[in-house]
């Protein structure tokens, strides 16, 4: 029992009770950050005990194409926390890029002529502030623009004019879905996520996006809400077009299935539920050598917000950037900075771990949906 005692030899009994509060938050704070620890060492443990993925590729011709897309995480804040993001975005996240950066960005684009999409992600990029000045710096030199959006963004106030912004530059929206039914939405995204996002859905629609003949591609995203693998694309869309064309009127181009990849908060989902040595093996199991050609490593660089390079944005997300010689090799990876065209990282080796079977594993997953 916490009292306090005041020079008098009083006791205020409201600075007791601010104690004690006090004394109860950091006990359970210091017992989550116990549990947090021992996660991570029975994640690292079962991580560990995984087959190694290069035992599954052939090295010699596992190389770089040539590079086409140039993704950008711009920042690690978002509107939303989801259960499945490998980003660990949240509303408490402060890391953008600087405008800085995103200059330099725009600087590599002539001296990199094959990149012809700039793909555009986050935590929610149209909330950081260099979003608008990347859409506008890449569609004026004629390089396609890709957003991932999470739908509820285009009702953030200060966000009224997102969606024309978008038209008038021709954006392609590729936007998360993970499902057509509101409960599973809202389990995995949160309360009142899928409501706001049919909204945002339909404010695209009414813009021309998703609808035949505009030129204006809208594509949704699925992923599973749990431990296994996403299913065959083509069937999923069908299901897709019928149910949000039905019940709201909702037309889009394309739909996408992507693998939950066992990084980040959704690793920790995982080890929560007993489910990362299980869901591991469902990878390793699985494991499609057809997806291999496809896999977005090859034909992709992923830059941070900071303005390094990685191979992809889950390596990023591990802190696994591409090194290249003299000064960056031995500090934090290559940066932005350090080079003048994305052809001069053509030799670079493509950094693998355990996590790629999450793109290797069904009809493979990237970015732009399946890969075989």
């Amino acid at each position: 029992k916490l009292v306090f005692v005041d020079p008098a030899g009083g006791a205020d009994p409201q600075k007791c009770i601010a104690m004690r509060v006090r004394d109860v938050r950091m006990r359970a704070t210091a017992r989550r950050s116990e549990k947090r620890v021992l996660r991570d060492r029975q994640s690292e443990d079962i991580m560990r005990g995984v087959r190694s993925f290069e035992s599954f590729v052939d090295r010699k011709t596992f190389n770089r194409k040539t590079p086409e897309i140039l993704q950008l995480n711009i920042g690690l804040y978002c509107n939303q926390a989801c259960s499945h993001c490998h980003v660990d975005s949240s509303p408490q996240r402060t890391e953008m890029m600087s405008l800085e950066t995103a200059r330099r960005v725009l600087s590599l684009l002539p001296s990199s002529p094959s990149v012809t999409t700039l793909d555009l992600t986050g935590g929610a990029p149209e909330l950081c502030e260099s979003f608008r000045y990347l859409v506008e710096g890449a569609t004026a030199m004629g390089v396609k623009v890709l957003d991932r959006c999470n739908l509820t963004v285009l009702s953030e106030p200060g966000q009224e004019d997102l969606g024309r912004f978008l038209a008038d530059h021709k954006v392609q929206v590729v936007a998360s879905l993970p499902c057509y039914s509101e409960s599973n939405v809202d389990e995995q995204r949160g309360k009142g996520v899928f409501e706001r996002s049919i909204d945002g859905l339909k404010q695209l629609n009414d813009l021309g996006y998703g609808v035949e003949g505009t030129g204006l591609e809208l594509h949704l995203v699925y992923n599973p809400n749990g431990a296994f693998l996403a299913p065959e694309e083509k069937k999923l869309e069908e299901a897709y077009k019928s149910e949000l064309g039905k019940c709201y009127g909702i037309e889009f181009t394309r739909l996408l299935c992507l693998n939950n990849m066992p990084v980040k908060r959704y690793a920790d989902y995982l080890m929560r539920q007993g489910d990362l040595e299980r869901y591991m093996n469902l990878l390793v199991d699985n494991f499609n050598p057809k997806a291999v050609d496809g896999l977005m490593c090859r034909n992709l660089f992923s830059v941070g917000w900071d303005g390094r390079i990685f191979d992809c944005d889950f390596n990023q997300q591990l802190d696994l950037p591409i090194r290249g010689k003299g000064k960056a090799s031995s500090g934090g990876g290559l940066t932005v900075f350090d080079i003048d065209s994305l052809e001069e990282l053509a030799s670079t080796p493509i950094v693998l771990g355990q996590h790629c079977f999450g793109c290797t594993a069904g009809s493979g997953s990237s970015c732009s949906g399946a890969t075989s």
